[in-house]
Parts: C-alpha cells; sequence; structure tokens
C-alpha cells in the first residue's frame, strides 16, 4: 500500500506542475525568437555535465563512487530559479568543480524530508556525501532560508562546493 500511495502522490505532482507548465507555456508562444530545445535533464544547469534522472539513482551513485552529491531544487517558472541558472551554467569554475560531484535538479519535491530540513523553497542547493548524510553545514548566507544562493552568492557556491570536496577527504 505504501508504494500505491508514493506513485499517486508523484502523479499529482506531474499534474500540478504540467499544469503549471502550461500557462507558463502561454506567455512563450507569442514569442517566435525563442526556440524551445528539447529539453535535457540538465535543464540549462550545465549541459555538457552528466545529471543522474532520479534521486534514488543519484543516492546510488554517490555511495558506490564515493562522489558527493549536489542537488539544486528549483522551477522553471521561477525568476530566482533561472537567474540561479544563469549563473550558475556560465561559471566555468562551478561548472569544471561540477564534474567531481554527482549532480542532480529537481522541478519537484521528492518525500525526502532531509532534502527540506528548513522548508521546501526555490531555489535551494544541498549536499550529501557518500555516506548519505545531508550535509546540513554546508549553508548559504540567508539564515531564513538556509540552502538558498542568489545570483550574487554565486562565489559562496562555489567555495561550498569546494567545502562539500574537501569535507569528504578528510573525513573518509
Amino acid at each position: 500500500a505504501m508504494e500505491k500511495s508514493y506513485v499517486s502522490v508523484f502523479l499529482l505532482l506531474i499534474v500540478i506542475s504540467c499544469a503549471l507548465a502550461k500557462d507558463a507555456g502561454k506567455k512563450d508562444s507569442k514569442d517566435p525568437s525563442k526556440p524551445k530545445l528539447p529539453q535535457t535533464l540538465s535543464r540549462g544547469w550545465g549541459d555538457q555535465l552528466i545529471w543522474t534522472q532520479t534521486y534514488e539513482e543519484a543516492l546510488f551513485r554517490a555511495k558506490h563512487s564515493q562522489k558527493p552529491l549536489m542537488i539544486i531544487h528549483h522551477l522553471e517558472d521561477c525568476p530566482h530559479s533561472q537567474a540561479l541558472k544563469k549563473v550558475f551554467a556560465e561559471h566555468k569554475d562551478i561548472q569544471k568543480l561540477a564534474e567531481k560531484f554527482i549532480l542532480l535538479n529537481l522541478v519537484y519535491e521528492t518525500t525526502d524530508k532531509n532534502l527540506a530540513p528548513d522548508g521546501q523553497y526555490v531555489p535551494r542547493i544541498l549536499f550529501i556525501d557518500p555516506s548519505l548524510t545531508v550535509r546540513a553545514d554546508i549553508t548559504g548566507r540567508y539564515s531564513n532560508r538556509l540552502y538558498a544562493y542568489e545570483p550574487s552568492d554565486i562565489s559562496l557556491l562555489h567555495s561550498n562546493m569546494q567545502k562539500a570536496l574537501k569535507l569528504l577527504k578528510t573525513e573518509l
């Protein structure tokens, strides 16, 4: 029974997010200069990087590759997510460093409460080490939204990525 309810919740989320996407799509369709690119797993966060498809796959890979996992929660129609995505994708050092991580970006919430230690806001970025522990100690600069980053925080995000990799070396 547990699995069945999980599936229905997931389907409900898909329906809700599609409804949102439809509204967003209407506005965009007036602009013919923007061709619709096919959606890849990167969703624009770094097309040349390798992205995992699901949270379960990401956890599995982090555990078996002994790489930390970086999870980006975002929404396509959220201007804050869009702004952060743009600077993230254009930041050469971050894109380079990201190759050392298992990567996952999500436009829906998982049922894992550990991924929303202080709420389900977007954009938020969490690091998980290969022992599958959420690094609650790697935070942004906002006390009310610990894992939120603004485009102006991109260098903090870069150093947090370095921190996630360093912690790994000292603790294993």
